[in-house]
């Protein structure tokens, strides 16, 4: 069988197929080709649309159904974990170390999985965002090393999760747990974590149906949050703090 997928003009503001026009199977494969230009995947992410591809493929954009999505007064934290965590002394800043960050979701090893989605020219593209305001890092400290991170793009008040890492155990939870208590403080109440998988859903990810999510990213792009470096606005936080 021969799959049929939307090709992108070849303008960075080609508009993108309607997500209803999305596969079934590959679940969410909604278009192929364009770019990774600022202003292709800020369209695309306004849309509920994301890009995820491996060497060597056509860039592929996805928007799958149901989204995967973190309330963000509802990421949660296992007993056990709270219990480690009230000893820890690792500290939690934003954009402070966002290339570090990136390159350390892409080179992790993760179980089942080989080689990375996060190609160089996704890392260049994720870090030319982050310069204008729009992708942001949250990183976990221990002292001067970097046990976890995730990052991800906030347009409005919506933020979508692109990967997160741990060097440690523990850390990208850390991470996750940090920035869903800061965006819950500053009434952001969504966090796009894309697809399922049993990590995320541990965490306190829900299954939302594309149609609700696509609504709700609309509202939430739409209010006035100016692009701009968080790491003032986000301070310190210190990990034990997660653990009340």
């Amino acid at each position: 069988m021969t799959l049929r997928v939307h090709w992108l003009g070849p303008a960075p503001d080609a508009p993108f197929p309607p997500a209803t026009t999305a596969l079934h199977d590959p679940d969410g494969l909604l278009a192929a080709g364009g770019d990774l230009t600022p202003q292709r995947l800020l369209n695309a992410y306004r849309h509920g649309i994301f890009p995820w591809f491996s060497e060597g493929q056509p860039i592929l954009w996805w928007c799958p159904d149901p989204r995967m999505v973190f309330r963000t007064d509802a990421v949660r934290l296992s007993q056990r974990f709270r219990r480690t965590l009230r000893r820890a002394r690792w500290v939690v800043r934003a954009d402070t170390a966002f290339d570090d960050v990136v390159a350390a979701c892409a080179t992790v090893p993760r179980p089942g999985q080989a080689g990375t989605w996060i190609t160089a020219g996704m890392r260049d593209a994720y870090s030319t965002l982050h310069g204008l305001g729009h992708a942001h890092s949250v990183e976990v400290f221990d002292a001067d090393a970097l046990v976890g991170g995730i990052y991800g793009v906030a347009i409005g008040r919506m933020f979508f999760g692109e990967s997160m890492f741990s060097a440690r155990p523990g850390g990208s939870k850390v991470a996750l747990a940090a920035l869903a208590s800061r965006l819950c403080e500053w009434q952001w109440p969504l966090i796009d974590a894309q697809v399922e998988s049993p990590h995320l859903l541990r965490l306190g990810a829900q299954a939302c149906p594309r149609g609700e999510f696509l609504r709700s990213v609309q509202a939430l792009t739409s209010l006035h949050e100016p692009p701009e470096a968080w790491t003032a606005r986000f301070g310190e936080l210190a990990a034990a703090s997660l653990a009340d």
